[in-house]
């Protein structure tokens, strides 16, 4: 068994055999949970340098985004246990949900490197990095515990999820933002 910083760069580096050792060890679960909390808490903290306007609440802003970022990959979990095990599984699919969300927590990672969009000049770059390196790592964690043979169905998997979870931020968006009339 590796130790926590190792798992978090190993999962970061898209290690299978981490992905692969975190979905067996059941004492995974509160560092998993830990990963994304971390990787939300990043997502708000660097939301700020995309969305500053001047006089707005720092503290305020960087917790409802982190609260979004959180509900965001909660909704994701559960569209790619319902999509990838009930939907599309294969012969060899078996769904434990334990395993599933310790494998897409330590997935959230390189979600770590938001907190640099605190930086105006940087976010922009930050998050489509991370995003993306997020969605990569998402895939190799779906395909490890799941089960899966193929990569193409954890993409699949993945992208109906990730869809489905931004029109879920977007219509949060819609729902706090002030109307323009």
């Amino acid at each position: 068994m590796t130790s926590f910083p190792y798992r978090l760069f190993g999962a970061a580096a898209l290690d299978v055999a981490i992905y692969e050792e975190v979905e067996a060890d059941r004492g995974a679960t509160a560092q998993a949970a830990l990963v994304v909390i971390a990787s939300s808490l990043a997502i708000g903290i660097g939301a700020h340098g995309l969305t500053a306007r001047e006089g707005a609440p720092v503290l305020a802003s960087a917790l409802l985004w982190s609260a979004i970022a959180l509900v965001t990959w909660a909704a994701w979990a559960l569209l790619v246990f319902e999509i990838g095990g009930r939907l599309m599984p294969t012969k060899d699919t078996r769904v434990d949900v334990s395993e599933l969300l310790r494998t897409i927590g330590f997935s959230t990672a390189p979600g770590c490197l938001c907190v640099l969009g605190v930086v105006p000049e940087l976010a922009r770059p930050v998050f489509a990095l991370a995003i993306g390196w997020m969605l990569v790592a998402m895939v190799v964690a779906v395909r490890q515990a799941l089960d899966y043979e193929s990569t193409s169905r954890a993409v699949m998997v993945c992208a109906i999820g990730w869809i489905l979870s931004a029109l879920l931020v977007v219509a949060i968006g819609l729902f706090l933002t002030p109307s323009l009339s």
